[in-house]
This record gives structure tokens, sequence and C-alpha cells, in this order.
């Protein structure tokens, strides 16, 4: 079995704006992470092979860390990355939540414009998961949306 999380949003703005907010640094320091974290960005490289490794820090003090790798940024339609929870130099480690959440999310973004909105379609696929992985994922999909 093979499961894969999709999630739909329209926003009340155009494409390049909506596209920009996932994709620049100043808009996503003012809006990315849970509410109340801490959200500090280690590294930002917006192209194909680059690398976004940021921490978020909760209000008790707990900082998680995570990494994306781009495979895909077409502007402003697409965004094709994988992510992984990781250490403070970016090395591949645990979810801090679970031991069993799967080591890497395949992660698809496409944009689209529709009457002066935009469509924003997220796909998240666990790549390579663990039987044990995958059923974690499948029962955290209220979580994941």
């Amino acid at each position: 079995m093979f499961t894969k999380t999709e999630i739909t949003r329209s926003f009340n703005a155009p494409r390049e704006l909506v596209f920009k907010a996932f994709t620049d640094s100043e808009h996503l320091q003012n809006w990315w992470g849970p509410k109340g974290w801490a959200f500090d960005i280690s590294k930002f490289e917006l192209r194909q092979d680059g690398v976004f490794h940021y921490s978020q820090t909760s209000p008790d003090g707990n900082v998680m860390w995570v990494k994306f790798v781009y495979h895909e940024v077409n502007a402003p339609e697409k965004l094709v990355y994988t992510s992984f929870f990781s250490d403070e130099k970016g090395n591949i480690v645990r979810a801090p939540f679970n031991d069993n959440w799967p080591l890497e999310t395949l992660n698809t973004f496409t944009f689209t414009e529709h009457e002066g909105k935009t469509i924003l379609t997220m796909i998240g696929t666990p790549v390579s998961p663990t039987e044990e992985e995958m059923k974690t994922y499948e029962e955290s999909q209220e979580m994941v949306q």
C-alpha cells in the first residue's frame, strides 16, 4: 500500500505572490512553522539541488531542525523537494515526535491561477518507507493536514 497526502488551498492573491510566500525568505519569516515558535534560516538556496535548512524553537526552548533539497523550481508554477528532519549540520535524523516517522518525504507544490485566485495543491509522499513508517504516516493524516 502506498499513501500520499494531498492538500488543496485557495488564496485570494495572484499566483506570483503566493509562490513568493513559499520561496522568499523574507516572506517565510512571517508565517512558516507552528504558531508561537521562533524560526531561523541557516541556509536558503532556491534552485535545483539547492538547500533550505532551518530551525524552529518551541516556546519552551526545544529546537527542531528541518532540511529541504530542491529538485525542481519552476516559478511561479511548481516546487518539488524532499524534506527531512535534520541535525544542526543538516544530517538526516529521526523525527523528534515519532521514531517511526518516514525519514524523507517527497513534496510537490503546484500553483494554479483561477478567476483571480491561486489554487495551491500540495502532495507529500514518503520516500522508501518501511512498513512501520508507512503505517505511522497513514495514521497521522490528521496531523499532516
